[in-house]
């Protein structure tokens, strides 16, 4: 008899542990750094982190945007992580709305399923996380 697919045993679930190592390595840098810094540093930081645990990334990635076949211009996506993850990296006070729709526009034009707002700004960088999945 067939046995039912685990969560653990999915492409979800795949993304699921590569979630929890990506926001397991912004802690360390957030616990190294603190908040309060410009976007770039925490980005670069990271990068450093995900090379230490021996994940692969690209780092800003132009996605072109179009109006009904014509160039508008370029996004940047922060990071691509496993080339599976988009993160978007924020240094801010508030986080706006606008910020997850940003990260859901990423998701769309990429065809990615998932992607992780992280906001570096945050007394606790848990509060400061926004995982997102098409």
């Amino acid at each position: 008899m067939d046995q039912p697919e685990r969560l653990g045993d999915t492409e979800l679930g795949r993304l699921e542990r590569l979630t929890s190592r990506i926001i397991g390595a912004a802690i360390e840098v957030h616990r190294a750094l603190g908040p309060g810094l410009l976007e770039p540093l925490y980005e670069k930081a990271l990068c450093i982190e995900l090379e230490a645990r021996e994940m692969r990334y690209l780092r800003q990635i132009p996605v072109p945007a179009f109006y009904k076949g014509h160039p508008l211009g370029q996004y940047r996506i922060d990071l691509v992580v496993e080339d599976a993850i988009v993160v978007e990296i924020k240094s801010v006070i508030n986080m706006p709305s606008v910020l997850e729709t940003q990260v859901l526009t990423y998701l769309r034009l990429t065809g990615m399923r998932v992607g992780l707002l992280i906001n570096f700004n945050s007394r606790l960088l848990a509060h400061g996380v926004r995982r997102f999945v098409l």
